[in-house]
């Protein structure tokens, strides 16, 4: 198992987005994971693809909560110098999630990404330059904190696709 911390994680969550423009995926992913969501709807989200694994909605409810987070993050590193993240329990917000709304936690995703696009695609390269101090990975600049949200995106999707 890979984490955030042992540098493997980042490497996996950017090679699912390697040669794509980061703007163009990000929009890209919340289309196709709006997409599984419909076709499998919340009886099919319901499923696990594995045992212990989360469950297709605790998944989307995941993607909503992370686009939440890093939404945040991304605006704390444009307008605190310096920023050291603020880490998360991933675990631990899934958990607050026990009876898991589809429709909500999709809206929720959706509006996020579009929010987060809007702002993201006005950056230029000295803001997509800049850089927050994560905890365990060290100072990451902001396009590679947006690359890894693009990758962490399809990561999920491929989990959705699975249940």
């Amino acid at each position: 198992m890979t984490t955030i911390a042992d540098g493997s994680y980042l490497g996996r969550m950017l090679a699912y987005v390697e040669g794509i423009d980061t703007m163009e995926v990000l929009a890209d992913g919340a289309a196709r994971v709006e997409a599984a969501v419909r076709r499998l709807g919340p009886a099919g989200l319901g499923r696990r693809r594995a045992p212990g694994a989360w469950t297709g909605a605790q998944v989307l409810a995941h993607l909503a909560d992370s686009e939440l987070a890093i939404g945040f993050r991304a605006r704390q590193i444009l307008t605190q110098e310096p920023h050291v993240v603020q880490e998360y329990d991933e675990a631990a917000w899934a958990s607050l999630h026990t009876d898991i709304d589809v429709e909500a936690a999709l809206a929720a995703f959706l509006a996020a990404r579009r929010w987060n696009l809007l702002l993201f695609r006005t950056l230029g390269a000295a803001q997509l330059d800049r850089a927050g101090n994560h905890p365990k990975r060290g100072d990451e600049r902001l396009a590679t904190t947006l690359r890894a949200l693009a990758g962490h995106t399809f990561n999920h999707l491929a989990q959705i696709e699975a249940t």
